[in-house]
């Protein structure tokens, strides 16, 4: 797959922290409860954290209580790519950052929340950067 943000692997490394770096660059996961944005209710727009690109907004953020930020859709359908994932002896759909390919979170249908589209976008919050709304 080609992305917009190219970058090797060593370039990578010396933009990102180490515990960056391996959730968006190994497809890692932090650690559940403990990321900067789970509980956070400021308004904005979160963008990927490690090229910029507007993926989630406040506005689709919802308390789901699994220990990660939770989005019932993304900012833009064409911010995020969906890839299927086989990873832990498991079916699940990884969220990419269309721009740059970084992992981002998994995504989940059917879990019965009260959302507009029955999905939860479960995001890793060192994959995000909140850009506050003005005013």
């Amino acid at each position: 797959m080609t992305y917009e943000v190219e970058k090797t692997d060593e370039q990578w490394r010396a933009e990102l922290t180490p515990a960056e770096y391996e959730v968006l660059r190994r497809a890692g996961t932090e650690p559940a409860f403990r990321g900067e944005y789970t509980d956070t209710k400021t308004e904005g727009v979160y963008a990927c954290r490690a090229c910029g690109a507007e993926l989630f907004r406040s506005t689709e953020k919802f308390e789901s209580h699994c220990g990660w930020p939770s989005f019932y859709d993304p900012k833009d359908s064409s911010a995020v790519e969906l890839v299927e994932d086989r990873s832990h002896g498991m079916v699940r759909v990884e969220v990419r950052c269309a721009r740059c390919g970084s992992h981002l979170g998994h995504v989940f249908e059917g879990e019965g929340y009260p959302t507009p589209t029955d999905q939860r976008y479960c995001i890793n919050s060192i994959s995000l950067r909140l850009e506050p709304a003005e005013g």
